[in-house]
């Protein structure tokens, strides 16, 4: 039985689980491959440090260039994130004949364009399953399970973390400081959460199904980005009320101007899947012409779910190495010279419902005052609810959801309204999308 070499970069969570399924699960790869898989180095900033698995038998290194550039190894899988020194590694590797796998979102997000364009000059796959949504398999699925479809759109929730904090704030007394700091204690968040909480870990996970789904190129620097830190219990409360879920989600959709590639807080009606996925599991909605809606939902992250991604690409590499080019499933799922520079639009030139919450005098004619402005825009109120504001009786909060406007048309009518002397602090403002239903 032949043996496929593997060179592995970081032996972290995910490094160690990819080794532990390598090592306890061959006998069920080596069934469905016809060949076996030896991991014969591993590189590692600290070599004295324990492990939580076997590496007997295995060459260790605290030199990185020892993995990308041994004779042996045929696949280097890369687990170490950022996009300075991966960067510079996988360019070594493929220059050197290797195949990759990667589970490095960043990385591909802000530089795949030109890796993949590497990889086709070298003749060698990069792989990158794990870099979206962990566990699950979407990147296949949207690649090539939705192949016959023209898709026309893509949402999920693609960072456990801020969903975790979502959910969690639904319960009573808690709000986002509170949750964060639960959430850090858990292991759930960094220290610095900013990635997550702020959306950054999201656009690059969305930069990727957007290509993959539309044959667009990787533009991540195009992805407009808003966090969850300013959604407070109230607004997930009030959300309730009137029958949606407050949800942390990417979205990409396309239409006759270009493609909205965005991450922001969206209100989801409560009978769609998607608004029902809670804690730190991911899930991912794509709209294609002949199939419909479908949905893909599991762990988003974690040793065992974002290994068993890791080793599934090992296997779907070496099942692929000796196709001809030609005959191997594009990175991106489009041929390189059909992929499309397609136009990806401001977040102003987006159409959208959305929830507006604020704080007014409790006087007469203050409600129609505000509903005024908000028709002198041509924007129609589907849904008003009022009640007296905890923090002041004076007050009252007044909560609406709008028909489909233009955003533009949407923040002209809130800095007129935030103009009004009858408005007490800021407006918030909640996209909302029902995503099919």
């Amino acid at each position: 039985m032949k043996t496929i070499r593997v060179g592995l970069l970081g032996l972290g969570t995910v490094g160690g689980g990819t080794l532990d399924i390598l090592q306890n699960t061959l006998p069920e790869i080596q069934c469905r491959l016809g060949q076996t898989i030896e991991v014969t180095i591993i590189a590692v900033r600290d070599l004295n440090r324990a492990r939580s698995v076997d590496t007997t038998g295995i060459q260790m290194t605290d030199n990185t260039q020892d993995v990308v550039t041994d004779p042996d190894v045929d696949v280097v899988i890369e687990l170490m994130g950022g996009t300075t020194l991966a960067k510079e590694l996988l360019e070594t590797a493929i220059k050197n004949g290797k195949h990759v796998v990667t589970a490095n979102k960043a990385l591909i997000a802000e530089f795949g364009n030109e890796l993949f364009s590497l990889a086709e000059q070298h003749n060698v796959i990069i792989a990158y399953e794990a870099a979206v949504a962990g566990g699950i398999p979407v990147i296949k699925a949207v690649r090539e399970g939705l192949a016959a479809n023209k898709i026309e759109w893509i949402a999920g929730i693609i960072n456990g973390t801020g969903n975790y904090i979502l959910t969690e704030m639904k319960k009573p007394g808690a709000d986002f400081a509170q949750v964060l700091s639960v959430a850090q204690e858990l292991g759930y968040a960094e220290a610095d959460p900013t990635f997550d909480v702020e959306g950054i870990d999201a656009a690059h996970k969305l930069t990727i199904l957007a290509s993959i789904a539309f044959g667009i190129e990787l533009q991540f620097n195009k992805v407009y980005t808003e966090g969850i830190s300013k959604v407070t219990a109230e607004d997930i409360r009030f959300a309730s009320q009137l029958g949606y879920e407050i949800k942390h989600l990417g979205i990409a959709k396309r239409s006759e101007e270009g493609f909205s590639l965005r991450v922001h807080p969206t209100l989801i009606p409560k009978e769609v899947l998607i608004a029902n996925v809670n804690g730190v599991m991911n899930a991912v909605m794509a709209y294609g012409n002949h199939v419909g809606p479908t949905m893909y939902y599991g762990p988003g992250a974690g040793a065992g779910p974002t290994a068993s991604s890791v080793v599934a690409d090992v296997i779907d590499v070496i099942r692929a190495q000796h196709q001809p080019k030609e005959d191997r499933v594009p990175a991106l799922g489009f041929k390189a010279d059909q992929m499309q520079t397609a136009p990806v639009l401001d977040i102003d030139a987006i159409d959208s419902a959305y929830y507006i919450r604020c704080f007014a005098k409790d006087h007469t004619g203050v409600l129609a005052k505000v509903t005024a402005l908000l028709a002198q825009s041509n924007i129609n109120i589907e849904h008003l609810h009022q009640e007296p504001c905890k923090q002041n009786r004076d007050d009252a909060t007044l909560v609406m959801i709008t028909d489909e406007t233009k955003e533009s048309n949407l923040n002209q009518a809130l800095i007129a309204l935030q103009a009004l002397d009858e408005i007490v602090g800021d407006v918030m403002r909640i996209r909302v999308d029902s995503l099919g239903a």
